[in-house]
């Protein structure tokens, strides 16, 4: 109780980059600008994809709430790594630190599903176009939308309660540059044994099955796509699926080193630099990657700045 009461008193320290000075105003510099590209390139997806009526449709349904998810995931942890860096004062509030906990964990889970619910929108649009407009009705895609955000904000509730309830004994510094899961149990002074294990039952479940779905859809996909006789079609099939392909291995390339490789096996410093990559470059990356191999998405933007401008 002495060091509950102590931990909302004093926070935590998140030692960051701190042992490596001369980089931390590098990273202030390139993290405030990939943040602005975060901020302006997911805020622009989402306002493209509400005003442009072309794009009222399953697929920019869920790219926008997938572009509504990196710009709070982003949010939620970004600002307080640009005060950490920008100063000497390291320490985040205890508040702070259960708000990241929570709001990041939730978000991270949420789009794991979401990525897999993208998938299954692009196998009925190439493998069951003609029943695409009835498979998903307004009303199913906000059921599976619905059902990705509860999933990932049930699971934070039962990951991060467990986390917190933890007796850390005095230890305050964080070796990380945010409040993640995986980092507070280290922090803990009894056995994790059952922490462990029950983050990486819910790291396979949040995971392993969403992947496992997606690489089903895509194997579908191929099949579908193969047997198109045009070229033209092949290319235009292959399109459709090529930036929600190239988003899903970039955001669970990371994730998975993170949380289902064994934590003995990589350096500290690897981890940090891998969860900077996933909390920072992936949100920023995401809306170039629709909007640079997508046409539609191309001609409402220049459609939207004519107007604006």
């Amino acid at each position: 109780m002495q060091w509950t009461n102590g931990s909302r008193l004093l926070g935590f320290i998140l030692v960051g980059f701190s042992d490596r000075p001369q980089l931390e105003l590098i990273l202030f510099g390139v993290i405030l600008f990939l943040y602005f590209m975060t901020l302006l390139g997911n805020s622009t997806i989402i306002l493209v994809s509400l005003l442009d009526s072309k794009l009222h449709n399953p697929m920019y349904f869920f790219l926008s709430h997938l572009s509504f998810l990196d710009l709070c995931c982003s949010s939620s942890i970004t600002p307080q790594l640009l005060v950490n860096l920008g100063s000497s004062n390291k320490s985040i509030t205890y508040g702070g630190c259960v708000v990241q906990l929570y709001v990041s964990l939730a978000l991270g889970s949420t789009e794991c599903v979401l990525l897999a619910v993208m998938s299954y929108d692009r196998y009925v649009a190439v493998c069951r176009p003609l029943h695409y407009a009835f498979v998903m009705h307004p009303r199913f895609c906000n059921i599976l939308a619905s059902m990705a955000w509860l999933s990932g904000v049930t699971t934070t509730l039962i990951q991060s309660t467990l986390t917190l309830q933890l007796p850390f004994c005095g230890n305050r510094k964080v070796d990380h540059f945010f409040c993640e899961v995986p980092v507070l149990i280290k922090l803990a002074c009894v056995d994790t044994t059952f922490n462990q294990a029950e983050l990486f039952v819910a790291s396979v479940l949040f995971l392993v099955v969403p992947l496992s779905l997606i690489l089903l859809s895509y194997g579908n996909i191929a099949q579908a796509v193969l047997k198109i006789k045009s070229a033209i079609g092949r290319r235009k099939a292959f399109r459709t699926c090529s930036s929600h392909l190239m988003v899903v291995i970039i955001f669970y390339g990371t994730i998975i080193f993170m949380y289902l490789q064994p934590a003995k096996s990589r350096s500290k410093d690897q981890g940090k630099f891998v969860s900077l990559f996933y909390t920072v470059v992936t949100p920023m990356l995401n809306p170039l990657i629709y909007t640079l191999r997508n046409k539609e998405v191309k001609a409402a933007l220049k459609k939207f700045m004519g107007k604006t401008l």
